[in-house]
């Protein structure tokens, strides 16, 4: 494993870090305890040492994992935890982006992290109106004097939206939806985050499995899995499924550049090689269900770094062939 320094943190990060939305539980099927405690100590012994959770996935079932599962590591503080709020149901929006709330949110998230201070907390997509208004990044900011957070940053949904965090005082850190499908940050936003010495956390690297090249028509996903509940955005945004790309639309333009892969690299591998070959990008967190899964994506890191040939391909590929496709905030 690779690392790379995280400015506001002042610390190395994994290249390949560990998403934990699919150990809630809730959103990509179920998955017994044991087996996130699992995939949790696979990818910790791969190298990855960043783990990024939300208080609403599971309703606390992911960060009650990793704090569990920190308390069996006797080398627990070589991990960065990054959690994130504003999406929890009680009391829900607007109340959440109180400064009564946010601080309640991450005395929630302490205590079920089981950590005295918190890494890194992001607001967690947050409405613009909210992100305007300034008021939930200046509890932010008390928090961190308080001891009780070291950094904060955002997690977004669109480049309109993480443009406006780069302004607020203090960001540590933006975490964006950038993969194959989805290259709109290049441009927008990387040379300006670059320049704030903002850390770039990447989610969706797979988008959603359709860069796993795994995927079929023939595919069935549990009810409770959001690719089965939320492929034209019913729940959330359609942009936090399959990157915003109709499902069959997906499978069309992964089936394309399948053959592209080069030798040595599953597909998954490649899509995660990517995204790692853009010096902006910070780490990348793809989540995993399955011990295996983690153990394959870290090696993303040590693979050799795609050719130009074959990024220029890519990024002609999405000009002529995704973006038109993409839906929801972008």
């Amino acid at each position: 494993m690779k690392f790379r320094f995280f400015p506001a943190l002042q610390r190395e990060v994994s290249e390949i870090g560990l998403g934990t939305w699919q150990l809630g539980g809730t959103e990509w099927g179920d998955v017994p305890e044991k087996q996130a405690l699992d995939t949790l100590a696979a990818a910790a012994d791969a190298g990855v040492n960043f783990l990024d959770t939300a208080d609403i996935y599971g309703l606390g079932r992911s960060e009650t994992l990793i704090g569990q599962f920190l308390r069996s590591r006797p080398d627990r503080d070589r991990f960065v935890i990054a959690t994130k709020f504003g999406r929890h149901p009680q009391p829900g929006w607007p109340e959440n982006f109180t400064p009564q709330w946010v601080q309640r949110h991450t005395e929630d998230s302490l205590r079920r992290l089981g950590v005295d201070v918190i890494d890194l907390t992001q607001a967690h997509c947050l409405p613009i109106d909210a992100l305007r208004a300034s008021g939930t990044f200046d509890t932010l900011r008390q928090l961190k004097e308080q001891g009780k957070i070291r950094a904060f940053g955002a997690s977004v949904e669109s480049m309109d939206e993480a443009l406006l965090c780069l302004e607020e005082e203090g960001i540590a850190s933006l975490q964006i939806i950038f993969n194959i499908f989805r290259q709109k940050p290049i441009d927008a936003l990387f040379e300006v985050a670059q320049a704030k010495a903002v850390a770039l956390i990447i989610r969706l690297p797979l988008a959603s499995g359709l860069l796993a090249g795994t995927l079929t028509r023939e595919t069935v996903f549990p009810p409770n899995d959001h690719r089965s509940f939320n492929r034209d955005g019913q729940k959330f945004n359609v942009g936090e499924t399959f990157a915003g790309l109709p499902f069959e639309k997906g499978l069309e333009l992964a089936e394309k550049i399948r053959g592209w892969v080069p030798q040595g690299m599953t597909m998954a591998q490649m899509a995660l090689r990517w995204c790692l070959d853009f010096q902006a990008v910070t780490t990348v967190i793809p989540g995993a269900k399955r011990p295996e899964q983690a153990r394959a994506n870290a090696i993303a890191s040590e693979l050799p770094p795609l050719s130009p040939l074959l990024h220029n391909r890519l990024g002609r590929f999405y000009e002529s062939s995704v973006a038109a496709f993409i839906r929801g905030k972008y």
